[in-house]
C-alpha cells in the first residue's frame, strides 16, 4: 500500500489536493493544465535540425534509429528479417562535423557549456545521494518512475508507436534507461564534458528527435497514426520535464518515503541539481528544476494533470511486468513483482493499470 500522506492528523484545506492517494498542497509554483499545454507543442527543435544536418553529412542506413547503446538498431513499422546495417554513431558523427553546420555548431556549444548554476561538487553529490540509496532508488525507478509511469496516457501513445515496450524488448529498454542512469550517476568526471554519462545523454537526445521525425512524417502521411492535436509533439517539452521529473521528484517525494527513506534537505537540493544538469544536457527545459521547491511542484502538478491512465497504459504497465517476471538477477514471480509495483504506485492507479492484485502473501513479502 502507498501510504505516503495518509496523515490521521492533518487537516484538508481549498489547496489540498490528492490525485492517485498521493496528498499534497498547491501553491503558487505549481501549474494547471492550461499553464502547462503550450509545452504539449514545443520541443527540442536544435536536436531537429541537428538530425537533418547529420544526414547530409552521413546518410542513415534505411529507417534505422540510433540507441542509447552503440551498434543498436531498432527496425520500422517493416522488417527485413532481421538483416539491418549497423547503426551511426550521432554523437561521433556531430563530434566530428561541428564545424559543418551552423546547428551542429550551435548544439556543441550548448552542450559544452557548463551553466552558471552548476556546481560541481553539488553534482557528485547529488550521485553520491543515488548511490548511498541505490536499491531503492533502483526499486522505485523500475516500479514507480517506468512502470507507474505509464499511467500518462499521453506518453504512453509515444511509447507504444516505438514498440519500445512490447514483452520481447521490453526487458531490453529498461535495462538501457537503467545503464544511461548508470553513467550519469557514476562518478563526476562520468557528467563532466566529454564523460561516459555526458556522452550517453547526448545520444539519447538524438534518439528522442529520431523518433519525433519519423512520427510525425508517418502521421503527416497518415494523420490516424498519431493525432498531433490530441497527445501534442511527440516526445514534447512537457514529456521531457515530465522525464526528468520522474527520475528526480518522483524518487525524492514518493518512492524514498514509500520505502521508509527521507532524505535530508541538502540531499534533496544535490540530487535535483544533478537532474537540472541532466535537463541541460538532453535539451529539456531546466527552470522547474532550479530548487527543490519547484521540483516537488512540477512533478505534483503533472502527477495530477497527466497521470490518466488508458487501455495502452494497462497494456505496456503489464508487458513490463511479463519483460522482468522469473528473470535475473532475483527471478521474482509475477505475483512478488505486482505486489512491489502495488506497494510503491497505491492501489488506485495500480486497478487503473489493470495490474493484478495478489494475495495476502505477497504483500507480507513487500
Amino acid at each position: 500500500m502507498a501510504w505516503i500522506g495518509l496523515n490521521p492528523f492533518r487537516r484538508d484545506t481549498p489547496n489540498t489536493h490528492k490525485p492517485w492517494g498521493y496528498v499534497f498542497e498547491w501553491t503558487d509554483d505549481h501549474i494547471t493544465k492550461e499553464v502547462a499545454e503550450p509545452l504539449k507543442f514545443s520541443c527540442d527543435t536544435l536536436a531537429d535540425e541537428c538530425i537533418e544536418a547529420l544526414d547530409r553529412i552521413s546518410p542513415p542506413n534505411g529507417s534505422a534509429l540510433p540507441r542509447n547503446r552503440e551498434r543498436v538498431v531498432e527496425p520500422d513499422l517493416k522488417t527485413d528479417g532481421g538483416n539491418h546495417p549497423p547503426a551511426r554513431d550521432l554523437y561521433l558523427l556531430l563530434r566530428d562535423n561541428v564545424d559543418k553546420d551552423t546547428s551542429l555548431k550551435q548544439l556543441w556549444d550548448q552542450v559544452n557549456t557548463v551553466p552558471d548554476w552548476v556546481d560541481w561538487e553539488q553534482i557528485q553529490r547529488g550521485q553520491d545521494t543515488f548511490y548511498r540509496y541505490g536499491a531503492a532508488a533502483i526499486t522505485g525507478l523500475a516500479f514507480q518512475s517506468l512502470l507507474g509511469g505509464m499511467g500518462a496516457a499521453r506518453v504512453t501513445e509515444t511509447l507504444a508507436r516505438t514498440g519500445g515496450f512490447s514483452p520481447k524488448v521490453a526487458r531490453g529498454r529498461l535495462f538501457e534507461t537503467t545503464q544511461h542512469i548508470l553513467q550519469c550517476t557514476k562518478d563526476l568526471k562520468s557528467m563532466q564534458p566529454g564523460g561516459d554519462g555526458w556522452i550517453s545523454t547526448i545520444r539519447v537526445r538524438f534518439l528522442h528527435a529520431a523518433v519525433r521525425r519519423r512520427i510525425l512524417k508517418l502521421a503527416k502521411d497518415r494523420p490516424e497514426y498519431y493525432d498531433v492535436k490530441a497527445f501534442g509533439i511527440p516526445i514534447n517539452d512537457l514529456d521531457a520535464i515530465g522525464t526528468i521529473s520522474v527520475f528526480s521528484g518522483t524518487l525524492i517525494w514518493m518512492s524514498f518515503p514509500r520505502q521508509g527513506i527521507y532524505m535530508r534537505k541538502q540531499e534533496t537540493e544535490d540530487y535535483v541539481a544533478l537532474w537540472r544538469y541532466i535537463a541541460w544536457v538532453i535539451g529539456c527545459p531546466t527552470d522547474h528544476f532550479a530548487s527543490a521547491a519547484k521540483a516537488k511542484a512540477i512533478m505534483e502538478s503533472l502527477f495530477e494533470n497527466e497521470v490518466q491512465p488508458n487501455e495502452m497504459g494497462a497494456l505496456l504497465a503489464n508487458n513490463i511486468i511479463k519483460s522482468i517476471e522469473n528473470e535475473p538477477p532475483t527471478y521474482e514471480s509475477a505475483d512478488m513483482l505486482c505486489a512491489s509495483a502495488r506497494w510503491l504506485n497505491g492501489n488506485q492507479l495500480s486497478d487503473a493499470l489493470k495490474l493484478p492484485n495478489p494475495g495476502l502473501y505477497y504483500w507480507v513479502c513487500t
